[in-house]
C-alpha cells in the first residue's frame, strides 16, 4: 500500500516538473489585433498606437487586422469566437455598447462572450449651437426650448449615433423636446450647423475647433463627466445644470472569454504603461481622445453600464435603426 503511494507521489511530482520544464512564458508568437473599422478612424489610429507598443513590451510583433462591417460586428464577433490564448485581442468603441440595443440580433454578447482587457480613451463631445440661438448657456438653452418644444432641430452623425443619443440624452434627462435630424456623418452635420439649417449638435471638439475659433459656432458645454484637456473653459453638461449627464466616445481592448487571467494582466499591465507613454498621448490627441488606462475590472463594469443606459434611452426614445 506505501509502495504504491510512494510510486503516485512520484508519478505526480515527474508530471509536475515535465509540466514547468514544457511552459512556455507568453506570448511565443506574433498577436493579432483586430480593429473592426477601417483604417484611418480613431479606433485605428489608437489601436496602431498600442500594437506598436506593446510589440517593444512583449518581445512578439502585434499584427493590426482590419476587418470592418456593420458598425464594429464583423471584428467584434470574431475575437468572441476565437481561442482564448492571448493571441487574438480586439479593439472596441463605445458603437458597441449601443449596437444592442439598436441591432435586432448580434452573433455575439459583449458582455458574456468578451473578456475586458483596459479602457484605452474617453472622447468628449461639445454642445455647440448656431449664433443665432438666444442662448449663452445650457439652462437658457433649456428654458429656451421648453417655453417653445420642438422649435429648434439638433443634427447628429447618425440615427443611433453618440451624436445622436447625446440629444436624445438631454431631451430625456431635461424634459425638452427637439427635432433630429440625422446626417451621414459628423462633417456634413457640422457644414449645415454653419450654414443655420440645424441649431444644435453635438460634435467632437476636434471636429468642430476651426468652426468654433472662426465664431461660426458656439460651444455651451462637454459632455464627459470631467472637463476636457482640449477645451478646459467650458464646463461640463453636470456642471450647466444637467445633473448626472455623461456622454462619452471611448475605446477600449477586449479578447475571448476564458483567455487565462494572468494573460489578462499581462496585457493590462503593458497597455496601461503605453498609454501612460507622451508619444502615444500625443497620438490620441490628434483624434481628440484622452488616454485612460483602466483595471481590466473597470472596463468591464464600464462596458455593462454602458449597455444598460443605451438600452434604456434608445427604449424610452422609441430610436429604431434607420
Amino acid at each position: 500500500m506505501f509502495k504504491n503511494i510512494h510510486l503516485n507521489c512520484l508519478a505526480v511530482g515527474a508530471l509536475l516538473v515535465t509540466s514547468s520544464a514544457t511552459a512556455q512564458p507568453y506570448p511565443t508568437k506574433p498577436i493579432r489585433l483586430i480593429v473592426p473599422f477601417a483604417p484611418g478612424g480613431g479606433t485605428d489610429i489608437t489601436g496602431r498606437a498600442i500594437a506598436m507598443k506593446l510589440t517593444e513590451a512583449l518581445g512578439q510583433t502585434v499584427v493590426v487586422d482590419n476587418r470592418a462591417g456593420a458598425n464594429g460586428t464583423i471584428g467584434a464577433d470574431i475575437a468572441a469566437k476565437a481561442p482564448p490564448d492571448g493571441y487574438t485581442l480586439s479593439m472596441i468603441s463605445s458603437s458597441h455598447s449601443v449596437n444592442p440595443s439598436m441591432m435586432k440580433k448580434l452573433p455575439y454578447d459583449l458582455v458574456n462572450d468578451l473578456a475586458p482587457v483596459t479602457q484605452a480613451t474617453s472622447q468628449p463631445y461639445a454642445l455647440v449651437l448656431h449664433p443665432s440661438v438666444a442662448a449663452r448657456s445650457v439652462k437658457e438653452l433649456i428654458a429656451l426650448v421648453k417655453a417653445k418644444p420642438n422649435s429648434l432641430n439638433y443634427g447628429s452623425s447618425g440615427t443611433g449615433g453618440l451624436s445622436h443619443l447625446s440629444g436624445a440624452l438631454l431631451c430625456s434627462m431635461a424634459g425638452i423636446t427637439m427635432t433630429h435630424i440625422p446626417y451621414k456623418g459628423g462633417s456634413p452635420a457640422l457644414t449645415d450647423l454653419v450654414g443655420g439649417q440645424i441649431q444644435l449638435l453635438f460634435s467632437t471638439i476636434l471636429q468642430a475647433q476651426a468652426q468654433l475659433k472662426g465664431g461660426r459656432v458656439r460651444a455651451l458645454a462637454v459632455t464627459t463627466a470631467k472637463r476636457s484637456a482640449g477645451a478646459p473653459d467650458l464646463p461640463t453638461m453636470h456642471e450647466a445644470g444637467v445633473t448626472g449627464y455623461e456622454v462619452a466616445g471611448w475605446y477600449g481592448m477586449v479578447a475571448p472569454l476564458k483567455t487565462p487571467a494572468a494573460i489578462i494582466a499581462r496585457l493590462n499591465t503593458e497597455t496601461v504603461k503605453a498609454l501612460r507613454g507622451a508619444d502615444i498621448k500625443d497620438k490620441l490627441a490628434a483624434d481628440g481622445s484622452e488616454p485612460v488606462g483602466s483595471t481590466s475590472e473597470a472596463f468591464g463594469l464600464h462596458i455593462k453600464t454602458e449597455v444598460a443606459k443605451w438600452n434604456k434611452l434608445v427604449k424610452e426614445a422609441r430610436i429604431r435603426a434607420e
